[in-house]
Order: C-alpha cells, then sequence, then structure tokens
C-alpha cells in the first residue's frame, strides 16, 4: 500500500462518515478516526519478512447481501443491506445496463449492485426473491457496512 492509496482511503473515510476504519493487511496496519474537528490517522508498517513470496491479486468473490425484514412490522418488504462500505453502482460498468431497477424481479443468487472496496469490485448478490420495489441508494455514492440498499416485496 502505498502514500497515494492511504491519501485515497483518508479521503474516502472522510466522506463516507464513518467514525473510524481499520485496516489490516499483511505487512500495514492502517487506522483512520475522525471526529467533528479533525481526522486523525495511525500507520504502522511492520519490517517485511524475508523470502515472503509475491501473492497475485485474485478477483473479489461475490458477497451475499443479508435480507432483513423491514423495521415496520406491519410492511411486508425485506431490506438488503451493504455487506461492507464501499462505493455502490447500479452496474457493471458505464456502458453497460442497470442490475435492477424498481419493479425487476430478482432470483436468490442475482447480482443486484457491485460495491467498490479498496479498487475491489464486490458482486452483491440477493438471499430472497422477489420485486424490486425502492433503491434507497445513488448511484456511485458512499455505503456504508449494513447501511440499507434495496426494499424487496418477497410475495
Amino acid at each position: 500500500m502505498d502514500l497515494k492509496d492511504i491519501q485515497n482511503l483518508i479521503k474516502f473515510v472522510a466522506k463516507s462518515g464513518a467514525s473510524e476504519v481499520k485496516l489490516e493487511m499483511e505487512d500495514v496496519k492502517v487506522t483512520i478516526k475522525t471526529g467533528a474537528e479533525k481526522t486523525e490517522t495511525t500507520i504502522v508498517q511492520q519490517a517485511p519478512m524475508a523470502a515472503v513470496p509475491a501473492v497475485a491479486a485474485a478477483p473479489a468473490a461475490p458477497a451475499a447481501a443479508a435480507p432483513v425484514p423491514a423495521e415496520n412490522p406491519d410492511d411486508k418488504h425485506i431490506v438488503i443491506k451493504s455487506p461492507i462500505i464501499g462505493t455502490f453502482y447500479r452496474r457493471p460498468s458505464p456502458d453497460k445496463p442497470l442490475f435492477v431497477e424498481v419493479g425487476s424481479t430478482i432470483n436468490a443468487g442475482d447480482t443486484v449492485c457491485i460495491i467498490e472496496a479498496m479498487k475491489l469490485f464486490n458482486e452483491i448478490e440477493s438471499e430472497v426473491s422477489g420485486k424490486i420495489v425502492k433503491i434507497l441508494v445513488d448511484d456511485s455514492s458512499p455505503v456504508e457496512f449494513d447501511q440499507p440498499l434495496f426494499l424487496v416485496d418477497p410475495s
């Protein structure tokens, strides 16, 4: 992880509104704490171990978005929440069609969006079947862990 990656991470955390983010990799530990008045960054870099082989970046495995019943008990909709923090995208690339729209019928295992985290694009799959009732996040917006993304009518 180079200085530019760390600076981008700090900017992302500041925009997301998260109060604290910890990132631990093999050779680097980064903690970013934000407050109302200041942003504090702590970086601990361990000495590299001898003869550590280089590891090629593997594509991110699809993350499953856990469905949660809506907060209103009278509401029959299920909320699909973000399993990670990152940037929410509704399409695989700018020239491709949207994964889902309001009114789309989805099945368990269908990709509903992508969340980019640390330059990895994670496909978010639905764990429920139903119809998309509402999309709760704008395209290219930062999202938090457990933030509601979609309302699904399972009937």
